[in-house]
């Protein structure tokens, strides 16, 4: 086992003074301010978020049962979708990219369509335009899951940057751990709408509850992301869980995006709210100090041919967790895996496979080709954007990635 261990994603650290009183509650409000909205309904995790927002949705159109999402994206959200008893309809990417495919997109939209789902993967921005037009042309709602862009932003017509989110009619925010900020666990939902915020609010009341012994368990478990989170206990609590997974050949487990039908629905507690929001001020300069190291990453790899780093498209700034890297195929991408997912790098992949393919998904997906989102899956890597990283760290990594592109 290395003595060090590097995280797959660059999260905030969390400090010791933010558990101190008074505790404070309106992280809620807060974070609405922080993303240039006006109101926010803060939620148990992520995919929380997502179930009362389908929940709210299929109360407001309940004619409509089919929900649009990119057919690569994280397996919880279409386990999201079933638990509301809605379809999920999975869209094709396009080629070597995570965002829809147009003509996909247009195929998988009409009058059935309660809501797309356009998803900022790896801290780059979607084309919401895009999903935008289509999801109006069927008279759906559009979700966007910025559960990987919190802090991602758009620049507007006149040159204004604000917060991703505001494309849609409502958005999805994460809190999870390697998220970024965290409370290890937890999500927000923004709107702008106040008929939609109403069915949010009354959403989250039928669907959660008080539940005193998962938050203490949260709570404990942010106290130990805050003890825990350091290279020389990594190891430990990351390294060791994902070298047995691999040993014994468990992808989905070594990613650890493995479907969960068990979706919490409950509401955060006022300790976890108040270390949120005692964070929030170091969160702005984590993520240009993120950005600065990913700009030396991507000029250190400018050179190596057959490789592609996704960066931000026009007129968007997205965030930097880890860098998101498309090689050519899959042999050379596993040739590259090879030398670096068990090193302590801080090297992954971000998701086993297009939604179809897990295991716990394909009896209750349907079957059917989706070309480039399977393509995508299999030939991208991550890296992790850690201010730990070292020089000779980064050199090791390099190396493995012009060695498996030469071999190609």
């Amino acid at each position: 086992m290395p003595r060090i261990e590097l995280p797959p994603t660059a999260g905030l650290p969390a400090h010791w003074r933010d558990f101190l009183p008074p505790w404070r509650g309106d992280l809620a409000v807060q974070m609405a301010r922080w993303l240039d909205g006006d109101q926010a309904l803060l939620t148990a995790s992520g995919t929380a978020a997502l179930c009362i927002a389908l929940d709210a949705l299929r109360m407001l159109a309940p004619a409509r049962r089919s929900v649009v999402l990119p057919a690569y994206t994280c397996p919880l959200v279409a386990e999201a979708v079933l638990r509301a008893g809605l379809e999920p309809r999975l869209c094709d990417t396009r080629a070597g990219h995570f965002d829809f495919d147009p003509a996909a997109l247009a195929a998988c939209c009409d009058g059935d369509t309660l809501a797309v789902l356009s998803t900022h993967l790896a801290g780059r921005v979607a084309d919401t335009a895009l999903a935008a037009q289509h999801a109006r042309a069927c008279g759906a709602f559009l979700i966007e899951d910025c559960a990987q862009a919190l802090g991602a932003q758009v620049q507007d017509g006149a040159g204004t940057w604000r917060s991703v989110g505001h494309a849609g009619d409502l958005a999805v925010f994460s809190f999870s751990v390697g998220k970024g900020l965290t409370l290890y666990e937890g999500g927000l939902l923004l709107c702008r709408d106040d008929t939609l915020h109403a069915a949010l609010v009354a959403a989250e009341r039928r669907l959660c509850r008080a539940r005193p012994l998962l938050e203490l368990r949260r709570t404990l478990e942010l106290i130990g992301y805050t003890a825990l989170y350091r290279p020389r206990t990594l190891p430990w609590v990351y390294g060791a869980p994902l070298r047995r997974a691999l040993a014994r050949g468990d992808v989905v487990a070594a990613v650890g995006d493995a479907p969960r039908r068990e979706i919490p629905l409950h509401r955060v507690g006022r300790l976890r709210r108040s270390a949120g929001l005692q964070a929030l001020p170091r969160y702005r300069a984590h993520l240009d100090a993120a950005a600065a190291r990913a700009a030396r990453w991507r000029a250190d790899l400018a050179p190596l041919s057959g490789l592609d780093v996704l960066d931000d498209a026009a007129r968007t700034r997205g965030i930097w967790m880890f860098l998101l890297l498309v090689l050519p195929d899959q042999a050379t991408r596993d040739a590259a895996l090879a030398p670096l997912w068990r090193a302590g790098l801080g090297v992954t992949r971000l998701f086993a496979h297009a939604l179809p393919d897990y295991p716990q998904l394909q009896s209750r997906l349907p079957a059917m080709a989706l070309p480039n989102a399977r393509d995508f899956a299999a030939r991208t890597l991550c890296i992790g954007n850690s201010a730990w990283l070292q020089t000779a760290q980064r050199a090791r990594i390099r190396a493995a990635l012009r060695s498996a592109l030469g071999s190609a």
